[in-house]
């Protein structure tokens, strides 16, 4: 059976997977040649991560298609429901990535408060020149220890977020419609760890007390952080999204960052990716990166592996 990787998998899960039998195919193929390639190749299994669009004309389209995969977590590029109504297996890897996206978070966090995603882009042009000038600039940083930080969305992720936020020693608040409680094991050296229970709050007592906010919710209709939520939050809050492009109101915080009610914000992900408004790119109050949240070699490792397992295990239960 063939394996079309088509935005790309870890060598480990290449392996895995011809070990399993399979030929894994990792050329890249233009979204509108994928069902050409497909049926051409005779391929069974499709794997993608967010570049890749799977949707009706590709699973209506492509009769060898045994199985579709997403290298990650969210799925709102594949018609999931479609795809399992006709037969198709439909597989992710929710727990591959949780601590690369949480580091993400705290990297967008590290940035904010110390300013050094604007310093680094100033640095070179005006360090010789205005080094002192800019050393006044960034002279206002604020510590994470001890603060508040609201997670919105108690998945894996939020929790892992949490974890990483208690080694900090920062005050944790979680909302989530679908968790009550979770206890959060945080490892310390040599075998020794504490367990935290964290019961979840009403999102409007996140916007109350957080100094920062960070989601970790799927994609939905509307807006989970709107103009409204932004006037109920703290003053100076700082906020991060590394989940998806539009849980956040881009132009509600853009207002909030220039009347200052939002200290700073980290971005990973954009209302219109893969071109986000040139009002995000250039405000220098916004640390970015290009929704790279499970992009660490460690996280690649892990899906790729993951991936093989499920597959390997799905169509042997096939041909069973």
């Amino acid at each position: 059976m063939k394996v079309l990787a088509n935005d790309g998998i870890s060598k480990s899960g290449i392996l895995a997977l011809e070990k399993g039998g399979f030929e894994v195919i990792t050329t890249k193929v233009a979204q509108e040649q994928v069902i050409n390639y497909i049926n051409t190749n005779n391929v069974s299994v499709l794997l993608v991560r967010s570049a890749t669009k799977v949707r009706q004309d590709i699973i209506d389209n492509c009769p060898s298609l045994k199985v579709i995969g997403r290298g990650g977590v969210g799925m709102d590029n594949i018609d999931v429901d479609y795809a399992r109504s006709k037969g198709i297996h439909v597989i992710n890897t929710p727990a591959s990535s949780s601590e690369s996206v949480a580091e993400l978070v705290f990297a967008h966090l590290f940035s904010g408060v110390r300013f050094l995603h604007d310093a680094n882009r100033n640095m070179p042009l005006e360090g010789d020149t205005n080094f002192e000038g800019l050393k006044k600039a960034y002279a206002n940083g604020i510590e994470l220890r001890g603060k508040t930080l609201g997670i919105i969305g108690f998945g894996r992720i939020g929790k892992e977020v949490a974890r990483m936020g208690l080694g900090l020693g920062m005050k944790i608040i979680a909302s989530d419609k679908f968790v009550g409680k979770a206890e959060i094991k945080v490892d310390f050296y040599n075998g020794q760890f504490i367990n935290v229970e964290i019961e979840t709050e009403p999102i409007e007592d996140i916007f109350k007390h957080a100094d920062f906010i960070t989601v970790h919710v799927p994609a939905q209709e509307g807006y989970v952080i709107g103009k409204a939520e932004f006037e109920a939050m703290k003053n100076d809050v700082g906020i991060v999204n590394c989940a998806r492009g539009g849980i956040i109101d881009e132009v509600a915080l853009i207002e909030a960052l220039d009347n200052g009610k939002v200290l700073f914000a980290g971005l990973d992900v954009f209302e219109n990716e893969p071109t986000p408004e040139i009002q995000i790119l250039m405000n220098p109050k916004i640390s970015l990166t290009p929704h790279i949240g499970a992009a660490t070699l460690e996280a690649q490792d892990r899906i790729g592996t993951e991936l093989a397992e499920q597959i390997i295990s799905l169509l042997k239960l096939e041909k069973a």
